[in-house]
């Protein structure tokens, strides 16, 4: 189907859903909840209105006719709608992750489903219960696929029994499904690998935020060196600010025995520690060692390379479309959270 096709769909399915009733939003809001272009929501809704479902006058908004037609009608439309929560927009997604949910809005448009994206930075609080009850009350969806969520928000979606998939790693004591990078078994390598290299003082960074994937990298790490003799790991915990990140590594060039090996999470962040130490006249990798948790393609064109962790996109969507697609068609959660094993890539920085 085309893209264009595909946004027809995913309009009709809207509306047979009641997420719009008498009137659509603004084209503005239209292709942030479709995640699609103006030049391809604007052939879609021209479609719309030369089938007679839509109304359109002057700069009126577009009113929806014939809400009896049997071409509104369907069943068990709710059971088809995914709704995918996010804290920000579509394009501050890294690339790989942006490929991810695009490869799957196709799959699961190509099955039958519609989905809707939803940008509401509120939901992201440390007491998010109010807002995400009127939010999810104002958009009903048969699956919720959460991005980049923690703690208070997962707890919320246990609670409330709904059905739903954390894209990343679920806290600790929390049981609710969830496709994410095997961090643990990661970290457990990169461990390894520092080790054999000579670095007994390794500097793991980490956004300030608990996530549970970032609490899995320091497990993993800590576990691969817990009986190795002096060796020292410390945390650095950054608020994801070029400024702060740096402010840290210069905290740690200037003690006596600064690390000697940059375990980073985050592919940019990878290459803010990388580019720092050479302003700082770090030789990389004969002085110091950086080794990237994820992958980005942009670390190809760094210079010297940056060792890394890659997992194949396509793969990571394959996966996370089929149990999308278990929860929306028989309600069953996968009995183990999946994880998935990146590949190491090595690098001139190690």
């Amino acid at each position: 189907m085309s893209l264009v096709a595909q946004t027809v769909d995913s309009l009709c399915e809207g509306i047979r859903n009641g997420h719009w009733q008498k009137f659509l939003p603004g084209e503005r809001q239209l292709c942030e909840s479709l995640q699609v272009s103006r030049r391809t929501l604007r052939p879609a809704l021209e479609e719309l209105q030369r089938m007679g479902l839509l109304e359109v006058s002057g700069r009126q908004r577009r009113r929806i006719t014939n809400k009896n037609s049997r071409a509104w009608k369907t069943e068990n439309v709710a059971k088809k709608v995914i709704g995918v929560l996010m804290p920000g927009s579509f394009l501050a997604l890294p690339s790989r992750l942006a490929f991810v949910m695009d490869t799957l809005r196709a799959k699961l448009t190509a099955a039958g489903c519609v989905v809707q994206f939803h940008v509401n930075p509120a939901c992201y609080t440390s007491n998010p219960a109010r807002v995400l009850a009127e939010f999810v009350a104002e958009h009903p969806a048969r699956v919720w696929i959460i991005l980049s969520s923690q703690e208070p928000m997962q707890r919320w979606f246990s609670r409330q029994k709904l059905t739903c998939l954390i894209m990343g790693s679920s806290a600790p004591g929390i049981r609710l499904p969830s496709v994410d990078v095997d961090f643990h078994a990661t970290s457990h390598h990169a461990g390894t690998v520092l080790w054999r290299k000579g670095h007994h003082h390794i500097a793991l960074v980490l956004n300030k935020g608990i996530y549970g994937g970032d609490i899995a990298s320091e497990e993993g790490l800590r576990d691969a060196l817990k009986t190795l003799p002096q060796v020292r790991i410390q945390v650095l915990r950054h608020d994801g600010t070029t400024a702060h990140l740096c402010s840290l590594v210069d905290e740690c060039l200037r003690a006596p025995n600064p690390p000697t090996a940059y375990f980073v999470a985050g592919a940019t962040h990878s290459l803010t520690v990388a580019m720092h130490l050479m302003r700082r006249g770090r030789r990389i990798p004969k002085d110091v060692t950086v080794l990237s948790r994820d992958n980005d393609p942009i670390l190809d064109a760094a210079s010297p390379t940056i060792a890394r962790y890659a997992i194949q996109p396509a793969q990571f969507a394959s996966r996370l479309t089929l149990v999308v697609r278990q929860l929306a068609e028989t309600s069953t959660m996968p009995s183990e959270p999946i994880r998935l094993m990146p590949s190491f890539v090595p690098g001139e920085s190690i």
